[in-house]
């Protein structure tokens, strides 16, 4: 799961708003619109060592998770 993609969608489903997203971004140098529509490596939003990151990572992860079917493939 190193290659981990979070996507918009991650962040949404923590209730986390737009503008609010936009201002963290612009503080922590990453590029809002290629988040939008393509997402960001996990790895580059946990370099940012911020706590709320931490959580959409882990929010991107249970996703992972529960789009894995059992014997590990992807679906």
């Amino acid at each position: 799961m190193s290659d981990l993609i979070v996507t918009h969608a991650d962040m949404r489903a923590l209730d986390y708003c737009n503008r609010g997203a936009r201002q963290w971004f612009a503080r922590h140098g990453l590029d809002w619109a290629t988040f939008i529509s393509t997402g960001l490596p996990a790895a580059q939003l946990l370099a940012t060592g911020d706590a709320m990151a931490q959580a959409v990572v882990d929010a991107a992860r249970r996703r992972a998770a529960v789009q894995e079917k059992p014997d590990g493939r992807q679906s």
